[in-house]
């Protein structure tokens, strides 16, 4: 016979006990390896500032931060893979700059950017450098804007291929300036042949951009963030140079699974900010050309939103699209 104490003993091993488990689950998190999937190859600066701060993570949390390099697709496949993990906390992805942007360049990417996932933190921002052959007359971004007007060609601009963050920004420069330049997508070469000077210009992502520019064998005219960047800060910025408001920052930030627990997202969002404001990580991560940020979740949502709205308009009204 079952009597009111047995009934509630089983209440408490069944239905109401297993609120328990899941409460301290979400606070023992993590209780294992936490995977940083990386939807690009090694060595791009997602993946070794995933690293960096990964290696933090795993001293703060007792459990190894594994990064895993997911590359294909302009990034869609890793951040694909992301999107249909469980929404446990232990698969986290670092996206970037190709996450707003990846839905207007591709006919389908297999997920949406904001539905199915939820925002962590913004980890980093990076300058584009706009630079010219040493025998450019462009002394300044004024003096370029001239020359391309002034030209009996059309000038030339560089960049790592269609949709990349340097293609997007010389097509917004287009857009601000009024002016015509013809894009020219490399593989490899692009800074050889615009030192030699094949190519007019090209806008050149973070620490590689930031050397050609100040090399000697190349001329920096500007940045394209809004602040001028502390490993260039002679260089200025494209809104000091008559665009104001002008501001691309090629981005790393933290996204899990849609439907993570906002304990389980706190946690990661506090302990990468942690890691963010030691000078340590800070000096590592400026090496690669970035500049730590470290956000609140509701300031990386809306970060995203504004990078689509200003993208979107950009692309379609180039007519890029990529397909794949």
């Amino acid at each position: 016979m079952t009597t009111r104490r047995h009934f509630v003993a089983l209440a408490l091993g069944t239905g109401l006990g297993a609120a328990f488990p899941l409460r301290t689950s979400a606070q023992a998190w993590p209780g294992k390896f936490v995977r940083v999937v990386v939807p690009f190859p090694a060595g791009a600066p997602p993946d070794v500032g995933s690293r960096i701060i990964g290696k933090r993570l795993s001293d703060l949390w007792g459990q190894q931060v594994l990064v895993e390099n997911r590359p294909g697709a302009g990034g869609n496949i890793g951040t694909a893979a992301v999107a249909r993990a469980s929404p446990d906390g232990y698969t986290v992805l670092m996206a970037a700059f190709t996450h707003a942007v990846n839905p207007f360049l591709y006919g389908s990417t297999g997920y949406d950017p904001v539905a199915d996932f939820e925002p962590v933190t913004l980890v980093s921002e990076q300058p584009c450098v706009m630079i010219v052959p040493n025998a450019s007359p462009a002394h300044s971004v004024a003096d370029f804007v001239a020359l391309a007007k002034s030209s009996k060609r059309t000038l030339t601009f560089a960049s790592a291929g269609h949709g990349t963050s340097p293609h997007l920004c010389g097509e917004l420069f287009k857009r601000r300036t009024g002016i015509e330049m013809v894009h020219v997508p490399f593989t490899v070469g692009a800074q050889q042949d615009l030192m030699a000077g094949r190519i007019d210009v090209m806008f050149a992502v973070g620490a590689s951009g930031i050397s050609l520019g100040l090399s000697g064998h190349a001329r920096a005219l500007a940045v394209t963030t809004i602040k001028r960047v502390a490993a260039a800060p002679q260089v200025p910025t494209l809104a000091e140079s008559g665009l104001p408001g002008f501001d691309v920052a090629p981005w790393w930030g933290l996204f899990v699974p849609a439907r993570t627990s906002a304990s389980i997202i706190s946690k990661i969002n506090a302990d990468t900010v942690a890691a963010l404001a030691d000078p340590a990580i800070r000096d590592k991560l400026e090496s690669l050309g970035s500049t730590p940020v470290g956000s609140t979740p509701s300031e990386l949502a809306r970060y995203l939103k504004n990078e689509m709205a200003k993208w979107g308009p950009v692309i379609r009204d180039a007519g890029i699209t990529i397909e794949g």
